[in-house]
Formats: C-alpha cells, sequence, structure tokens
C-alpha cells in the first residue's frame, strides 16, 4: 500500500528527465492517489455491505496490482492512469484495514494496528530506498512498475478468503451512518488530524528528495534519507499504537509526536544538509506514530465494527481531501518562488495545526450508533 508511493518522490529527476514534466505535473503524480482516497473512501461502507469485506478487499487488491504494472510503460497517459488505479486500490484497502482489526481483533486492537500500520512502513521504506538504485541497475520504468511483486503477492495470499463474502451482521444505513458521524465534533477531529499528518507526511514523501538534491546531496543519498524517516515512521507505528491502547486518554501521546514533527521540520528547514538525517528520523518517528494514532481512534473511538467502517469511509475521505492539496501546492510554491523554505514554513504551521486537532480525537469519547 506504500511503496507504489514512497518510490516516486526519489525518482522525480528521471521521470521528469524522461517525460518532460514539471514540478506541479510530478507533484501530481503523488496527489492522484490522495484525491482518489478523498473521493472513494467514503462509498467503501456500501461496497462492503453489497459485495462482503473479503472480495471488496481482493478487488482493491487486484486494481492495485494493475495500476502498479502500468506504470512500467514509459508514457505520460500510462503513467497517471496507472496512478489512478493504484490510488482506488489504496483507498478502499485504507478503510477496510481498522474494519478487520476492530472485527476480528477487538481485545488487541493496540498491538494489531502497530503490525500493519508498521508493515506498510516498511513498504514505504523499501519504495524510497530501493528506487534509485533499481532504476540504476535497470532503468526507471522498472523501478516504479516492480513494486506490484508485492500487492500480487497479498491477492495471492488473499484468495482463500473470498470463499467467505462476510457482510456485516449489525448492517448501518448509509445515509444514518453519515448523518451520525457528521454531527460527531470528535469524527471530525480524527478526520482533520489524519488529513493534516498525511498532508505533511505525502509532501515529505514527494519533495524531501528534491529538497536536499537542490541543496546538493545526490540523488542516491536523499533517497538513503527518504528512507531513514520512513524507517523510523516504522518505529513510530509499531510503539506508538501498542502504548496508547493500553490507555484511555491518549492526549499526552499526540503532544509528544506532534512535537517530534514539529522539531523535525525545524530542523530540516535550518540546518541545510547537517545532521539532516537526524532530523528526518525524528520527523518520520511523529509522522509514523500520529498516522497510527489516527487509525487507533478509528477503532476506539467507534462502537461496533460496521460503524468503524463508517468512520474510517469518513474521516480518510476528509482527510486525504485535506492532504491531496499538499504535494502539488509545495510543487507549486516551489515553481513560483524557486525556494523550498516557503513550503517548509508552511509545514510548520500545519503540524502546529495537527496537534490541536489531535489532542480533541485523542480524548476518551465513544461514538455510538444509537446515542
Amino acid at each position: 500500500m506504500r511503496s507504489p508511493l514512497s518510490s516516486v518522490g526519489p525518482l522525480t529527476e528521471f521521470i521528469q528527465n524522461a517525460l518532460g514534466l514539471s514540478y506541479s505535473m510530478v507533484g501530481l503524480i503523488t496527489t492522484l492517489p490522495l484525491i482518489c482516497f478523498a473521493l472513494l473512501s467514503g462509498f467503501t461502507l456500501y461496497f462492503t455491505q453489497r459485495f462482503g469485506l473479503e472480495f471488496t478487499l481482493g478487488a482493491a487488491l487486484f486494481i492495485l496490482t494493475v495500476g502498479t504494472v502500468s506504470r512500467y510503460f514509459a508514457t505520460i497517459p500510462s503513467l497517471y492512469l496507472g496512478t489512478l488505479f493504484i490510488g482506488i486500490g489504496i483507498a478502499v484497502m485504507n478503510v477496510l484495514m481498522p474494519s478487520i482489526v476492530k472485527r476480528d481483533f477487538p481485545q488487541r486492537s493496540g498491538f494489531m494496528t502497530s503490525l500493519y500500520s508498521g508493515v506498510m512502513g516498511i513498504g514505504a521504506t523499501l519504495g524510497a530506498g530501493v528506487s534509485v538504485p533499481l532504476a540504476h541497475a535497470t532503468n526507471w520504468q522498472f523501478s516504479l512498475g516492480s513494486w506490484a511483486i508485492l500487492s500480487f503477492a497479498g491477492l495471492l495470499l488473499w484468495i482463500p478468503q473470498l470463499r467467505n463474502r462476510t457482510k456485516p451482521k449489525n448492517p448501518i444505513h448509509i445515509g444514518a451512518a453519515i448523518k451520525k458521524l457528521g454531527s460527531s465534533p470528535i469524527a471530525w477531529q480524527i478526520a482533520f488530524f489524519m488529513g493534516l499528518q498525511s498532508l505533511i507526511f505525502y509532501a515529505v514523501l514527494a519533495w524531501l528528495p528534491e529538497i536536499l538534491i537542490d541543496r546538493g546531496m545526490t540523488p542516491t543519498k536523499a533517497g538513503i534519507v527518504l528512507s531513514i524517516s520512513q524507517g523510523t515512521g516504522i518505529l513510530g507505528s509499531l510503539v506508538i499504537p501498542t502504548i496508547a491502547g493500553r490507555f484511555k486518554d491518549q492526549r499526552s501521546i499526540v503532544l509528544v509526536t506532534a512535537s517530534m514533527e514539529i522539531i523535525g521540520v525545524l530542523g530540516i528547514l535550518l540546518s541545510d544538509t547537517f545532521l539532516v538525517s537526524t532530523w528526518a528520523g525524528i520527523l518520520g518517528f511523529g509522522l509514523g506514530g500520529n498516522f497510527s494514532l489516527a487509525l487507533l481512534f478509528m477503532v476506539l473511538r467507534a462502537e461496533s465494527a460496521e460503524l468503524t467502517t463508517g468512520l474510517s469511509g469518513m474521516a480518510q475521505s476528509v482527510g486525504y481531501f485535506v492532504a491531496a492539496f499538499g504535494p502539488v501546492l509545495f510543487g507549486f510554491i516551489h515553481d513560483l518562488t524557486n525556494s523550498w523554505n516557503i513550503p517548509l514554513y508552511s509545514m510548520l504551521v500545519i503540524a502546529t495545526l495537527q496537534l490541536g486537532f489531535g489532542l480533541g480525537a485523542a480524548r476518551n469519547k465513544t461514538i455510538s450508533a444509537n446515542a
């Protein structure tokens, strides 16, 4: 779910040289999946009630695999069409994973959230760190398309589950769920907390290598720094939910993780390339921790698995709509100013806003279908 996205940033220079794309157009490669996340996440509840959870997830894996393979063909239409398919597949999978945790592992929600978000982080780290060496060994098209191996393996492993076609035991009317969640302050706080975290994450994913290359770093070293941020993000994803799941109120944890984001961005902004790996690592840990916290909030704050699907769909639809502006906006600002400082200052403001929403989402409140 992450490697097809994280592999783009380190390959920006390769893609631009081959296809003649502007920074804004390259940013769209990262933004297009986020638009899919925003538009499709809210419909996943309908898909699961109509076709069953297992079939819906299997179809998403198939679409993700087709989209990743399509990017191998070195044309602008295949690049963007494949990216669109990638966005559709991941959008559905994003929503369903918290539902699976709520349904199958209600007593181990913290650990299971840590496990699957940590594995997502491993995929992101591989995509960021391996893409440039793989492009040098083969070509950039193969480097982008090769990540279909992972989603295809996931599809093969999921095939035995397709015979189940599990549908919700207590179906929630979609209109009623939208009304209920739309009137819940904590649902909106979760949505904006996730959205602002994702905006920063995908902006870093798309542009951190280019920021460092602009400061004189080689593409390979810049990809390594990005992979360091993704690697510490894995650690944050593994550690934070396991700890947070032990408490009913997670505000103190949000304060720590959001502060790490602010410190990391500030360090990257002020340090040139000195200690940049350290600052990227701190930023990555905070981002990974906050991402997994957002997922955990979807599990903890909803009364049932069905409501978790609705909350997950709403939070990710709103959240990724917010996040979709990040990569293109940052690329556009760079095109206007020929500098990365203004985007980084903007990131500090966004991280501070994220902290405020996170403190609200971390309160011990539960959304009930009946209350």
